[in-house]
């Protein structure tokens, strides 16, 4: 626990006091949706916090470093599944994680990757599936775009409000929120297509 307090505070000093802050911000997104394995909102909160006339630049570059690296997990499903992605799955011990998404992501698609977006689950899991099964790209990115935006965004509007105090607060309740916040989007996207199918 201390040597991931410590790299983390690290991280945030390099970040925060650099004139690339934002293109290192999206670089550590990408890299957070990819393959790291420590939240991005641990270095998240207290740079928006002291950087508040630059926190929606903040979540704007975050939310496109996770976007680029979501589509380049797709092109890994897509096309590389067989050899880079089976590799993958197994290295970071998400096999049962993505046995139990198929079925779901089966079922409801695009709700599917909204939910999982916002849920405290490996988003890896979303990427791969998405682009094994051929799911429309571009249907792909805007349910990302959606639901890493509502997670960074949301995040920006509560320090705004908050300040250094979300941090606390994001360590006590982000499972509970998340998994909130992701039942209620769920229910609300199988919801309305519920009622499109009623409407046709």
């Amino acid at each position: 626990m201390a040597f991931t307090s410590t790299r983390t505070k690290q991280w945030f000093e390099r970040i925060n006091g650099s004139k690339n802050m934002l293109w290192l911000l999206a670089t550590l997104s990408f890299l957070e949706t990819i393959i790291l394995p420590i939240p991005i909102e641990l270095v998240l909160i207290p740079l928006m916090a002291v950087n508040r006339q630059r926190i929606w630049a903040i979540a704007a570059v975050t939310t496109l470093g996770c976007l680029v690296a979501s589509i380049v997990g797709y092109g890994v499903g897509m096309v590389l599944y067989q050899s880079l992605g089976t590799w993958f799955i197994e290295f970071m011990g998400m096999e049962q994680s993505y046995q139990a998404f198929q079925g779901f992501f089966d079922q409801y698609g695009f709700a599917a990757i909204l939910a999982i977006g916002i849920l405290p689950i490996p988003f890896q899991v979303a990427m791969i599936t998405a682009g094994l099964s051929g799911y429309p790209i571009a249907l792909f990115a805007l349910a990302a775009l959606i639901a890493r935006g509502l997670r960074y965004y949301g995040l920006a509007w509560l320090v705004h409000r908050f300040g250094h105090r979300v941090e606390s607060m994001w360590k006590r309740h982000a499972l509970k929120t998340s998994l909130a916040l992701g039942s209620v989007v769920l229910l609300l996207v199988l919801g309305m297509q519920a009622l499109a199918g009623l409407i046709v």
